[in-house]
């Protein structure tokens, strides 16, 4: 394994069967971006730094006791997929795209991770009387706030925490958001982008 690779892991001090499996992950991963776009071209020299790290780095976030997860716009499984493996969560990936579908279920299956994935558009989810019940619902890069709310309205209201990576227009976002949404916050600094946040968002409700 590349020092860098091995640097990120100690940090995050990931054991060493959850290092094969995410060691796996990310094999399985540069196989199949070169057939479908999973992460962005420009990153996959740098997949450990700025997608397994990004990742991880949610690890101290998860509730207490976090048995389950929830995933909006999977699309390659992070931080999702890759927060199963690590933390041992039973996991709901909610992805639209039926190729990138195709790879979470092949990922899952080589990782030996318990996972759900829903091929759905996620505008789909607000009439869905079926919503799994999780501690902990995730996203990157999916949307502006308010609208990844909306979309997250159906575990939030159901006291899942939320954790959201985003980036410099946090403020922004927040302050739109605040017009319809009542909720508490926490904005962590992100150890993988100097600009970016992870935002935690507890007890969510539509004012």
């Amino acid at each position: 394994m590349a020092s860098d690779a091995q640097a990120i892991l100690n940090r995050f001090n990931v054991s060493r069967e959850t290092r094969l499996k995410i060691e796996t992950y990310v094999t399985l991963l540069l196989t199949w971006q070169k057939h479908i776009n999973l992460i962005g071209p420009a990153t996959v020299a740098a997949v450990w730094e700025r997608h397994v790290c990004d990742a991880l780095q949610l690890l101290p976030f998860l509730p207490p006791g976090a048995r389950s997860i929830a995933e909006l716009g999977s699309g390659a499984g992070i931080p999702g997929l890759m927060l199963a493996i690590a933390a041992g969560l039973d996991a709901h990936l909610y992805e639209s795209n039926g190729k990138k579908a195709a790879f979470l279920r092949e990922a899952a299956r080589q990782t030996g991770t318990r996972t759900t994935i829903h091929n759905v558009r996620l505008e789909s989810l607000a009439g869905d009387r079926n919503i799994p019940k999780v501690d902990c619902v995730v996203a990157r890069a999916l949307a502006p706030l308010p609208l990844l709310l909306d979309y997250a309205e159906p575990f939030l209201s159901q006291g899942s925490v939320g954790l959201f990576h985003k980036g410099q227009d946090v403020d922004a976002e927040l302050t739109e958001a605040t017009k319809c949404w009542r909720m508490k916050f926490l904005k962590h600094a992100s150890q993988c982008d100097s600009r970016g946040v992870i935002l935690e968002i507890r007890e969510a409700s539509r004012v």
